[in-house]
């Protein structure tokens, strides 16, 4: 009995920790990044708006609609036309500018809420978090509830992987049944989508599948080198990540575009499967080597400080000594990169939905700002300026129901939307400076995204992010 009594003891103190530990978690969040929070008694932050004099680029199609009215109805695009009669209403005056759909980054990892800003100063008004925690289920609910200003909010739950992959930052399965618990779980408590990554073998990978399918949860899939790289043409993997997965998995590392085609071949006949390769991320490698002193560039000081001081520091490391060991290494690298380039064109020509995705917020990838250079090397690979605003806007939109209301310019979609100085269909550069973002209908002037940089830049919450890291690892292990 006593020995009972010590155990209800420590589990009560435990539960106890941990909710002291949640508490303090969201307290520091919403302190230090309560000027991202919605005043909505603020009529500078209302939702309804006539915008006039404007250039739209509808998306739906490759055309321009010059000179267009808009009227948004309570954060939703309530109707275009060339004149429109609204009383009682604001107007925002275009001045002949360019109205787009905001960018979507399909896939980013969100260490804190600083960076929702970050993302929004660069036009990216919706992402889909691709390791999920219980800190992002807090962000979403804010995000859900109006709360705060953020880009529209979509995670995964935390990586389902193999036994062998044992790691903080997995949920290590054993067995099936393991799996179909997995899914439920992270249905029942919010998350948007399931993430398969490393180690999944058939039978596990079929559960989570099947159960997936019950769920009615889309799986997003970080390819498993433990079945075929055709395995993950499956209807109910929405997308598949990684160009470099390509290159390591049914290639073996073997950089030939006559054994590339059977592959490209097999995804272009999956229907419902988009690929997005993350040119980026592998790219920072290649960066990383040819700039010795990159952690000390400005440029990082956007980054989480605990990811700087971990996992960018542990990368640059890994591949400035592996530079030092072969310096054949760095040429390896960048014909790997342009291979990746290749990749890309190849996907394309073949009919396969490409989606922008950066890797945002790991290693030396910044948020926000990657994915303008993401978007440049889509153009690199060969793609017009048109297709590439594809990949960031209605590809994106199109890969999931549940964000079938973002990506277009049309009635009824959701007003995350951008103003540019120029055509973006003439120049992608203009996308990095938006004079203005809406993000359900609320606007926000080039002012205020430059706050939202200038509060994120070397911030100081090392402390809050190894927290919101240690809730998970108790929460989810």
């Amino acid at each position: 009995m006593k020995i009972l009594k010590r155990i209800l003891k420590i589990v009560f103190a435990l539960i106890g920790l941990l909710a002291l530990i949640a508490i303090f978690i969201v307290w520091i969040d919403v302190s230090g990044t309560n000027y991202l929070e919605i005043d909505k008694n603020d009529s500078a932050y209302h939702n309804s708006y006539l915008i006039t004099h404007v250039n739209i680029i509808p998306m739906n199609q490759d055309t321009v609609l010059v000179d267009k009215m808009v009227y948004i109805k309570d954060g939703i695009i309530e109707k275009i036309a060339d004149t429109i009669e609204v009383n009682a209403i604001q107007i925002i005056d275009g001045e002949n500018k360019y109205l787009t759909p905001g960018l979507i980054d399909m896939h980013v990892h969100v260490w804190d809420r600083y960076e929702l800003g970050l993302y929004l100063s660069n036009g990216v008004t919706a992402i889909r978090n691709l390791w999920g925690m219980p800190m992002h289920l807090r962000i979403k609910e804010d995000v859900f509830e109006e709360n705060i200003f953020s880009p529209s909010f979509f995670t995964t739950g935390p990586k389902l992987t193999g036994s062998e992959f044992i790691g903080d930052d997995n949920l290590n399965l054993t067995n099936p049944k393991e799996a179909e618990e997995a899914v439920i779980s992270y249905k029942e408590r919010g998350y948007d989508f399931i993430k398969t990554y490393y180690g999944l073998n058939k039978p596990i990978f079929d559960a989570v599948i099947e159960q997936a399918n019950i769920s009615d949860m889309d799986i997003v899939a970080h390819p498993s080198q433990k079945v075929p790289f055709i395995y993950h043409l499956n209807s109910q993997i929405k997308s598949i990540e990684h160009a470099e997965e390509i290159v390591q998995q049914p290639l073996q590392f073997d950089l030939d575009t006559l054994k590339l085609q059977p592959i490209i071949d097999s995804i272009s006949q999956s229907k419902n499967t988009s690929y997005c390769p993350t040119i980026m991320v592998f790219n920072n490698i290649y960066q990383m080597m040819m700039n010795d002193n990159i952690l000390d560039s400005e440029t990082l000081q956007y980054m989480n400080p605990l990811i700087k001081m971990d996992d960018s520091k542990r990368q640059f490391e890994r591949w400035f000594n592996a530079k030092q060991k072969d310096p054949s290494t760095v040429d390896r690298i960048k014909k790997q990169h342009d291979f990746h380039l290749t990749i890309v064109k190849k996907l394309h020509e073949a009919g396969v939905p490409i989606i922008c995705g950066t890797d945002g917020g790991i290693g030396v990838t910044l948020p926000g700002f990657s994915i303008h250079k993401e978007l440049a090397f889509y153009k690199e690979a060969g793609l017009s300026n048109y297709e590439v605003l594809k990949t960031a806007t209605v590809n994106a939109s199109q890969t999931h129901a549940k964000m079938n209301q973002l990506g277009t310019i049309e009635k009824g979609k959701l007003a995350n939307l951008l103003i540019v100085n120029e055509n973006p269909l003439a120049n992608l550069a203009t996308l990095e400076n938006p004079t203005y973002v809406f993000i359900k209908g609320r606007k926000l002037n080039r002012e205020m995204l430059d706050f939202f940089n200038e509060k994120a830049k070397n911030r100081k919450n090392l402390m809050a992010t190894a927290l919101s890291y240690l809730e998970n690892i108790i929460i989810e292990k």
